[in-house]
């Protein structure tokens, strides 16, 4: 070896880091017995240690431990769990025997409120002075759950959690305290085992957060007033979410532990349409006779045919424990989960690695972290699944009629000589059954942190983190030659020459992080000082593709030629951090932060954002005159104030002057014939003089305890005021080189109070049960959109159907993000609308903007969530609800299907109605109208849980089994598929799914 030193320098590092042992061993004998807690109930995970040696592990489900080979004679037996008071007892090992210690532990009010996670590193929870809540895995929604964040749905006092549809794995959008942004992504930042990652989406999974197994996760924290998010800077703007993983304890015993589940899934609550008897009467009465004569015979339920019963399998094997100093947790998942509708699926494949040695006479702590996954998608297309609404029910999924069987014998509407309609739909089973969709997508997530506390400095801590955020997106979609309804145009070759489409997408996020941190006692002042610096970067990058026909051998659309082989965007984040922490007599806290972020997507002059907070808190419970009251057991009052930023809006390169190639209908011949066809550049807009969205946050807060933390309430009351917003907004003619561009643009607020609260409302020997209740409620206003035209009254967003171009929400100066803003509908003596009649203002006869109302909002007024857990000695029950107040849908499905339209206005094909058609009885669309604008208020049981802990059976040291039900009612008054809609615009909606699984949990 060139450097033999290096070799040996290696081999005692190793030496010291595992503590291999030496000599010969003595005569041994073993210690077993139960932890429980104050209701008799096993604690799981606690440390179990012989003092003094490293002998020892970990209490399994049921509570149980068990230590063996520990030398003969006296001993002391230490048993602590986080939370609990640390029991010590003497006990005496007789070589050959078995010494049964079994331990009841008590609660620690104060240690409970201990280890509370924040922004690098951890604060004991009665020292934060910020909005911060935990939720960990003894709260979670329990049941299948197959994307992370819905394990703490219903569970966080402004934490709204709204998943786009039913679909295995699909998109979520959370938003804490409202919206931060108009047109930047006010997601918050999810930062797992202290790595800020990529919140962005990657090309084949339509949620990044599905790439990750639920069951490696052991904390959800929130952080939500800027006094707590202010240490991530120009990201935090919309809330910061810590995740931290499941890790193995020094000195554990390994063990094993399997959780399995196995259940079936069915459509919950579906499309509102016609039977195929009440559609023909309606035609005959209101066709036709040529739309009369295409009615069938057939009484075909489109939604039966698209929708199944779908099973669900979903398993997690995990290896805890500690070899010599090195406790290691290893964990392997494998879900298959079908969707409710016919060929939807996903399969994902996950593993996790923790190892946290600690070397150098305990000095330097290394925590190494890996979450990997692979996940395969089949999708299917909304827009089909919204089509077996629409499609007419007299006719049949299959004909053997010769015509079809271009089709594959799927039955399609077509003209006298067989060539499809085009501006007719598709058969939807014909649709599913003839697209894959396909991707797999492979994410890696981990990191490498060094945690030093320097030698010769008490007090003192180097921190260095170095992480990675790597992502694989690969996919692509393929329509059989047989469906045409697909493309839905007038010229049927495309469909029956099939098409081919490919994508992929790479995505590397790099992280460097260094911090010092240094902690004194002075008098009875404890002070925390932490300085840092960060360097992160992002790539986002892949090939171009064109769509073929389906033997890959001819384009689509001959014409097409791919100028650009690919695309690649890049940008850097450079942050200096710091953070001033001081308890006074454990009465008085002051928490003082600072982040300086610097982002390359502005432009010089630009690029550097400040972001300040400063957070106060008043222990008041430790002031003499309440320090003796037993029924108090907490009381704090806290206040901060705090700057956050916004910086993710639009392309890497928005900023700055440049040229692209142009597109395949901007080429130039050269030679004529066929002579080389050069591409062009045409020059791009830019905005030089974009900047950070800054959001300024005051935040108030009491904590409250009673009955020595029995019960617990916290409220919160605070404002967030967005400036320099982030937005889309028209460009003058002439002014730049688009008609639209990213700008800083007014100001947004959001205002609102919190409320918590804990309670448990029976402890007994057998009995217990533990309510948590939660609300928020949120007023959202738009303050300022610049200077503007005469007459200007807002950005108009929110497409509808029925025309191109159409909108049916606005954003204005006065009112809440996304308000509805439709022609006021006026009703006839007998309650009903009376079609093309409005609410006429200027009383010009013209119904236009002027005329329009702003009525109502998407987002909810009131956010409310009730968790309930009971045990009664094995038994568990559990059930978690969550409503939202105020919140409305434009319903699209009435709005498009319920008029007689759809049978006056289409020639040879009709389509099914929407039953509002009978209340209304409109004859044509009416689109704008605020009747389709419908109250979505809604309470929904998000899971029910039972229970029963078997203990020992068959070998393994624990058994538990488990019944859960998903999504087991819904409680509205409103008439679409769903009313929980993020956007406001109930249109193509997957539904979501009712979900049946039994489990197991075993311990070995």
């Amino acid at each position: 070896m060139k450097h033999p030193y290096l070799a040996k320098l290696l081999f005692l590092l190793l030496f010291a880091a595992f503590g291999f042992p030496s000599g010969a061993q003595a005569q041994t004998g073993s210690v077993s017995g139960r932890v429980t807690d104050s209701k008799n109930e096993g604690i799981p995970g606690a440390t179990v240690l012989i003092d003094g040696t490293t002998l020892g592990g970990s209490s399994n489900v049921d509570g149980t431990y068990s230590i063996q080979s520990v030398p003969a004679g006296p001993h002391t037996l230490v048993i602590s769990f986080v939370g609990y008071n640390s029991v010590r007892r003497p006990i005496t090992v007789t070589a050959g025997q078995n010494t049964e210690v079994s331990a009841g532990l008590t609660e620690n009010a104060t240690q409970l409120s201990e280890a509370v996670v924040v922004g690098y590193g951890t604060q004991r929870r009665q020292d934060v002075t910020g909005a911060v809540a935990t939720v960990d895995s003894k709260q979670f929604v329990q049941g299948q759950v197959t994307n992370p964040e819905q394990l703490i749905q219903g569970k966080v006092a402004g934490v709204s959690i709204t998943s786009t549809g039913g679909a295995p794995g699909t998109g979520t959008t959370i938003r804490i305290r409202g919206n931060s942004s108009l047109n930047a992504n006010s997601d918050p930042l999810y930062v797992i085992d202290g790595v800020p990652v990529d919140k962005g989406g990657i090309n084949g999974a339509s949620n990044p957060l599905s790439l990750i197994n639920p069951s490696d996760i052991e904390t959800f924290t929130v952080l939500k007033d800027a006094s707590a998010t202010a240490i991530y800077g120009n990201r935090a703007s919309g809330g910061v979410i810590l995740i931290t993983t499941k890790k193995g304890l020094q000195g554990e015993k390994l063990r094993v532990e399997l959780n399995s589940q196995l259940g079936v899934s069915t459509v919950a609550r579906r499309y509102e349409t016609l039977s195929a008897d009440e559609f023909r009467s309606l035609i005959r009465a209101n066709g036709s006779p040529s739309q009369i004569a295409t009615l069938g015979t057939a009484n075909t339920n489109w939604q039966n045919e698209i929708f199944r019963t779908a099973g669900i399998y979903d398993n997690t094997v995990s290896l805890i424990g500690s070899v010599a100093k090195v406790p290691f947790r290893v964990s392997y998942g494998n879900l298959y989960q079908e969707g409710i509708v016919i060929t939807n699926k996903l399969k994902r494949n996950s593993g996790s690695v923790s190892l946290s040695p600690t070397i150098l006479d305990n000095h330097l702590r290394i925590d190494i972290n890996a979450k990997g996954s692979i996940v395969d998608n089949r999708f299917v297309d909304y827009g089909n699944v919204a089509n077996a609404a629409l499609y007419d029910p007299t006719q049949p999924v299959t004909s053997n009629e010769a015509r079809y069987a271009r089709y594959g014998g799927y039955y399609q509407f077509t003209n006298s000589v067989g060539q499809p309609l085009g501006n007719a739909s598709g058969n939807p089973v014909a649709a599913l059954n003839n697209t894959s969709d396909v991707s797999t997508v492979k994410r890696l997530i981990g990191n490498v942190q060094f945690d030093y506390k320097v030698h010769g400095i008490e007090g003192l801590r180097a921190n260095l983190n170095l992480g990675l955020d790597l992502a694989r997106g690969r996919g692509d979609k393929t329509i059989a030659a047989t469906d045409f309804g697909t493309f839905n145009t007038a010229s049927a070759d495309p469909g029956r020459n099939g098409s081919y489409y490919q994508y992929a997408q790479n995505k590397d996020m790099k992280l460097l992080e260094a911090y010092l941190a240094y902690g004194k006692q002075v008098g009875g002042t404890k002070l925390d000082i932490q300085l840092g610096h960060a360097y992160q970067s992002f790539v986002d990058e892949g090939p171009n593709y064109l769509t073929y026909r389906l033997n890959r051998d001819t384009l689509v659309n001959r014409g097409d030629r791919l100028t650009l082989a690919g695309f690649y965007n890049k940008y850097v984040l450079i942050s200096y951090f710091g953070r001033a922490t001081a308890n006074i007599k454990d009465k008085y806290l002051i928490t003082a932060t600072v982040r300086n972020d610097q982002t390359s997507r502005f432009a010089k002059g630009y690029r550097s954002g400040w972001f300040p907070a400063l957070g106060l808190a008043w222990r008041i419970k430790n002031e003499d005159f309440l320090k003796d009251n037993t029924t108090l057991s907490e009381l704090k009052l806290r206040a901060g104030y705090g700057r956050t930023g916004q910086q993710d809006i639009g392309g890497a390169y928005d900023t700055q002057p440049r040229y692209v190639v142009s597109g395949s209908t901007t080429t130039y011949p050269l030679g004529g014939g066929a002579g080389t066809v050069v591409p062009t550049y045409s020059p791009q807009g830019y905005n030089a003089l974009l900047t950070w969205e800054t959001t300024n946050t005051y935040n108030a807060g009491l904590d409250l305890g009673f009955f020595d933390n029995r019960l617990t309430a916290t409220v919160d009351v605070y404002q967030r005021t967005a400036s320099d917003l982030l937005a889309l907004v028209n460009q003058s003619a002439g002014s730049n080189l688009t008609n639209q561009l990213n700008a800083n643009i007014g100001s947004l607020r959001n205002r609102g109070i919190e409320v918590g609260l804990n309670y448990g409302v029976l402890r007994s020997e057998n009995l217990t049960w533990d309510v948590n209740l939660n609300g928020a409620y949120n007023v959202n206003k738009i303050t300022d959109l610049g200077t503007q035209q005469e007459g200007f009254k807002g950005y108009k967003v929110g497409g509808i159907g029925g025309g191109t171009g159409n909108t049916i929400q606005i954003q204005s100066v006065g009112y809440p993000i996304s308000s509805f803003f439709a022609a006021q509908q006026v009703y006839g003596a007998d309650g009903r609308p009376v079609e093309g009649l409005y609410v006429d203002k200027d009383g010009n006869g013209v119904i236009n903007d002027n005329d329009y109302i702003f009525y109502k909002q998407p987002a909810p007024l009131v956010t409310l969530g009730l968790s309930s857990n009971v045990v009664y000695k094995k038994l568990v029950f559990a059930f978690t609800l969550r409503s939202n107040l105020g919140n409305y849908n434009y319903n699209v499905n009435a709005a498009n299907l319920g008029t007689y339209a759809n049978a006056q206005g289409s020639t040879l094909f009709v389509n099914n109605l929407n039953p509002d058609v009978r209340n209304t009885g409109f004859t044509r669309q009416q689109v704008f109208s605020d009747y389709y604008i419908q109250n979505a208020s809604f309470l929904r049981c998000e899971n029910i849980s039972l229970g029963y802990n078997v203990g020992k059976v068959l070998g393994a040291s624990s058994l538990r089994i488990t019944a859960n039900v998903q999504n087991a009612f819904l409680v509205t008054k409103y008439k679409g598929v769903d009313p929980e809609v993020f956007s406001g615009i109930d249109n193509n909606f997957y539904p979501r799914a009712r979900t049946y699984t039994l489990g197991l949990a075993l311990g070995f």
